[in-house]
């Protein structure tokens, strides 16, 4: 009979301690923890090294910095503000292309001129460089005809 009443009394500490762990608040020890995603990427590589571990080599003759080229976006605000009359993209590209201030392997710079155009107006408003005149015309934002 001991036997048993030594059973029912270890259950019960057993409870009343992990009760008593509960109440006061303190974490139950987890098994199988999941690690941060962040930790366990591997970290990127210090600018300049290789994959090896070891140095780039730095060449003896630093490139020359080249002028930035202008976009198309700058390029048809100084045609448009030269320009007296509205013009369409078509006519903005060939005519940025043939003064040799732009040149482009795309099918449709005019569309992407176009679009670019719409969505300087749509963000900037009234301090952007264009004004839509007609459907399909733009003019320096300057000018108002």
């Amino acid at each position: 009979m001991t036997s048993k009443a030594t059973k029912k009394t270890a259950k019960k500490t057993t409870r009343a301690t992990t009760a008593a762990t509960k109440a006061k608040g303190t974490p139950k020890a987890t098994t199988g923890a999941k690690t941060p995603k962040a930790a366990t990427r591997a970290k990127p590589a210090a600018k300049g090294a290789t994959k090896r571990g070891g140095s780039k080599a730095k060449t003896a003759h630093p490139q020359a910095k080249t002028p930035k080229r202008k976009g198309i976006l700058a390029i048809a605000a100084e045609i448009l503000s030269a320009s007296k009359e509205p013009m369409t993209c078509k006519e903005i590209v060939e005519q940025a292309i043939d003064q040799g201030l732009w040149e482009t392997n795309g099918q449709t710079p005019s569309a992407t001129l176009y679009a670019a155009i719409i969505r300087e107006i749509a963000a900037k408003g009234k301090d952007a460089r264009f004004k839509k005149i007609d459907r399909g015309l733009f003019t320096a934002a300057g000018e108002r005809k």
